[in-house]
């Protein structure tokens, strides 16, 4: 791990627009290092600016809020994303086909 991937990381978040969701997997893929999701993940919960990146709009790979959000905890995550226009199904999971931030290439 090093501090230039968690810069990477909060820029790369950075730019996912509201409204839309990624995937820890997704991120680390963009990034080149698509074995490192939970290294994403722990990059997010250790976020020295949560008030700019907005680590909320990323989820699991199931569109699932991280019971662990380091920032208010699932609800306050969930909160936010509803904030956001994001719906989430009956089973608590957000629809990827639907939400989910697709970078053109």
């Amino acid at each position: 791990m090093s501090e230039k991937f968690f810069e990477r990381v909060y820029n790369l978040v950075a730019s996912i627009p509201k409204g839309k969701v990624a995937t820890y997997g997704q991120i680390a893929k963009m990034l080149g290092a698509p074995k490192w999701s939970q290294i994403v993940g722990y990059a997010l919960h250790v976020n020295p600016c949560a008030q700019k990146i907005p680590c909320h709009r990323v989820v699991n790979r199931f569109g699932q809020v991280c019971s662990g959000f380091a920032f208010g905890g699932a609800q306050a995550q969930r909160q936010l994303l509803e904030g956001e226009g994001v719906v989430f199904e009956s089973d608590g999971s957000i629809n990827l086909k639907r939400f989910q931030w697709n970078v053109e290439p």
